[in-house]
């Protein structure tokens, strides 16, 4: 495993410094207002005329949006003492399987079309399926990634526990700066 620590931003042949940022996308509010936050703070710098010049194609970030769906599970286990598993047959697995790769583009179209007006930034969208906090610390970790931003749903401690925080978890096992956006307050949205 390859620590980040302390590496810059790739440089281009121009000596501008290339960043890849990657955002956890997901069907909540959270999500799309870290990616508003992420474009408008991270990603709201211009490029000079002079880089201009230069390269009219230069992009400095490479922005990845990334949606990660849960796994289909093929058998129904119900509870109780004289249950039997249910198989799922293949024709509604496959039916299932579709659907969430249907939502999971549009998601990331949805997201896609927020970063349309930047003209420094390069988006890429990416589908995995798993579990959301591992698939992420783990794409961070391959595609060397300079700065991870997740939204924050505020689950309490309860919830948390139960249910496990993805910010939580990323922000403890990823291997490139994690920033958490937390969601707006009531009166400033």
């Amino acid at each position: 495993m390859e620590s980040r620590e302390g590496k810059s931003p790739q440089l281009n042949q121009g000596g501008v410094r290339r960043m890849r940022v990657m955002v956890g996308i997901d069907e909540s509010d959270e999500s799309f207002n870290a990616l508003r936050w992420t474009l408008h703070n991270v990603c709201g710098c211009n490029i000079t005329a002079a880089a201009n010049e230069e390269d009219d194609g230069l992009r400095l970030i490479t922005l990845s949006l990334v949606h990660v769906h849960q796994p289909f599970h093929l058998y129904y286990v119900p509870a109780g003492p004289a249950s039997t598993a249910f198989y799922i047959p293949a024709s509604v697995e496959e039916s299932i399987k579709k659907d969430q790769e249907h939502i999971s583009k549009a998601l990331l179209a949805r997201a896609s079309d927020l970063c349309k007006d930047k003209t420094n930034v390069e988006v890429e969208t990416l589908i995995f399926e798993g579990d959301p906090k591992e698939k992420i610390c783990r794409a961070t970790q391959e595609m060397h990634v300079d700065l991870l931003v997740v939204g924050n749903r505020n689950l309490g401690k309860i919830k948390r526990a139960f249910l496990g925080s993805v910010s939580d978890y990323c922000a403890h096992h990823a291997n490139c700066p994690v920033l958490i956006v937390k969601p707006p307050k009531e009166g400033s949205k």
